[in-house]
C-alpha cells in the first residue's frame, strides 16, 4: 500500500503563518472574522497551563529525590539563567552605546501612557508576592511567581513525606500531569489554524495604519534593529556557543528538534504558550528525562527572560538618549542589575516586558511618558525577544540534563 503522506507539524505552522501574512495585508478589513481563530487558540492554552506547569514542578521536584540533588540541580538552573542573561543586559547596553539611536533626534516626547504605576511592581511587592496569600486565587490569575513556589515547596515536602503519603500523592500529580499531556495535544492540533488567526489579525492591524508602518523608520527603526540584532547575537551566536562548550552537542539540531515550541513562541509572543509544547517535545526529542524537564522549563518560563533583560536595558538608554539624559556607569549598572530582576518578575504573556519597564526608569529616575516612544514597535520586538526567552530556557534544561549524566539524542 501506498504511504500516505503527512505534512509535518511545523510545516503547517509556518504555511498558517505565511496565510495569515498574506491575508493581513491583503485583506485587512476582514481579519475581524478570523481574529477568533487565533483567540480561541490563545485560551486553549491558557488554560491547559497553569494546571500544567503545577503538575510538572511538582512531579519534577519530587522525581528528584534526594534533597541534595534537588539543591544541585536547582543550583545549576539557576547559574545559568542569571549568567546568560546578564550577558544579554551587557550586550544590550553595549550596543546601544555604540548606535546610540536616541541623540540628536525628536521623537515627540509629549506623548504620554497611563496606566503604568511603578508602585504597583515594586522590588518589595514583587519579592513579597512570591509566597501567595490565596493559591487558587494565584492559579486564577495567572500568577506564575507564586504558583512556581508552591509547586516547588509541594514537591519538597511530597519527597521528604511518609512512604505512604509519598506514594499516593506521586500517583495523583503522575496521573493529573498525563492527562494534561493529552489535552495539551488535542490543542496544539488546532495551532496551525490558531496561528494565522494571532498573525493575520497582528498584521491587519498594521496594515491598516500606514503611520504606525512609517514610525517604524528612523531612529525608531535603529533602536528596533538594536534589539532585534541583540536577541539575534544572544539566540543565534552567545547561547549556542555555551550550549556547544557544554555538552558538545549540535545546538542548531536542538533548534530543529524543538521548532514546533518555538515558532509558537515567535508567533504568539507568549513564552507561557509555548510550554505546554516544549515540555513535551523535549522529553521525546533529545531525550531530557521528566524530573529535569519538569523542573527547569516551567521554571525558566517565569525567571529566565534572556530576550526581556535585553530589551529593558536597550529602551532604557534610547529613551535617556532622546530625552537627552546622560546615564553614568554607575547608573548604567543599576539598570543591568534592575532589568536582571524585572525580567524574572516578567509574565510570560504578549507585552508583559513592557509593565515592566516602568521599574527599570523609576529606578534611575527617567520618565516614564518615555515608554510611549516605543509603543509602535513593541509588537515584531515582543515576538523576537519571546523567542530568545524560551530558547534560553531549552538549551538550559538540556545542559542541566547533561551535566547530571543524561544521554541526549543530538
Amino acid at each position: 500500500m501506498k504511504k500516505k503522506f503527512k505534512l509535518a507539524l511545523p510545516w503547517q505552522i509556518l504555511i498558517g503563518i505565511c496565510l495569515g501574512i498574506l491575508f493581513g495585508i491583503f485583506g485587512s478589513e476582514y481579519v475581524k472574522y478570523t481574529k477568533w481563530l487565533g483567540d480561541l487558540f490563545l485560551r486553549g492554552l491558557q488554560m491547559i497551563v497553569i494546571p500544567l506547569v503545577f503538575s510538572a514542578l511538582v512531579m519534577g521536584v519530587s522525581s528528584i529525590g534526594k534533597s541534595a540533588d534537588l539543591g544541585r540541580i536547582a543550583g545549576k538552573t539557576f547559574a545559568y539563567y542569571v549568567a546568560t542573561t546578564l550577558i544579554a543586559c551587557v550586550l544590550g547596553l553595549l550596543l546601544v552605546n555604540l548606535f546610540q539611536p536616541g541623540h540628536g533626534v525628536d521623537l515627540r516626547l509629549q506623548d504620554t501612557v497611563t496606566g503604568l504605576d511603578p508602585s504597583k511592581v515594586s522590588f518589595i511587592d514583587q519579592i513579597v508576592a512570591i509566597v501567595p496569600d490565596n493559591i487558587v486565587k494565584a492559579m486564577a490569575t495567572g500568577n506564575m511567581l507564586p504558583v512556581i513556589f508552591f509547586a516547588i515547596l509541594f514537591g519538597f515536602f511530597i519527597n521528604i513525606s511518609s512512604d505512604k503519603t509519598r506514594v499516593l500523592l506521586t500517583d495523583v500529580f503522575n496521573g493529573l500531569y498525563e492527562v494534561m499531556i493529552k489535552i495539551t495535544f488535542l490543542v496544539i492540533r488546532f495551532a496551525p489554524v490558531g496561528l494565522f488567526g494571532v498573525v493575520s489579525g497582528i498584521v491587519g492591524a498594521q496594515a491598516g495604519d500606514p503611520k504606525a508602518l512609517g514610525t517604524m523608520f528612523g531612529s525608531l527603526g535603529i533602536y528596533a534593529a538594536i534589539i532585534a540584532g541583540g536577541c539575534i547575537i544572544q539566540g543565534l551566536g552567545i547561547l549556542p556557543a555555551l550550549f556547544l562548550l557544554l555538552t558538545h552537542k549540535n545546538p542548531f539540531k536542538l533548534m530543529k528538534q524543538l521548532g514546533t515550541g518555538l515558532l509558537t513562541a515567535f508567533c504568539t509572543a507568549s513564552s507561557a504558550a509555548s510550554l505546554p509544547i516544549n515540555l513535551q517535545d523535549i522529553q521525546e526529542k533529545p531525550g531530557v528525562s521528566r524530573k529535569i524537564a519538569g523542573f527547569c522549563l516551567p521554571l525558566g518560563n517565569t525567571v529566565n527572560m534572556n530576550g526581556t533583560a535585553l530589551f529593558e536595558c536597550v529602551t532604557a538608554l534610547f529613551i535617556a538618549q532622546a530625552y537627552g539624559i546622560d546615564l553614568t556607569l554607575g547608573q548604567q549598572i543599576v539598570v543591568i542589575l534592575t532589568s536582571l530582576l524585572a525580567a524574572v518578575g516578567s509574565a510570560g504573556i504578549p507585552l508583559a516586558g513592557l509593565v515592566m519597564l516602568a521599574v527599570v526608569l523609576n529606578a534611575v529616575g527617567l520618565p516614564l511618558e518615555g515608554i510611549g516612544l516605543v509603543l509602535v514597535v513593541q509588537q515584531p520586538l515582543d515576538m523576537i525577544r519571546t523567542t530568545v526567552n524560551v530558547w534560553g530556557d531549552v538549551t538550559g534544561a538540556v545542559i542541566v540534563a547533561k551535566s547530571e549524566g543524561e544521554t541526549i539524542n543530538l
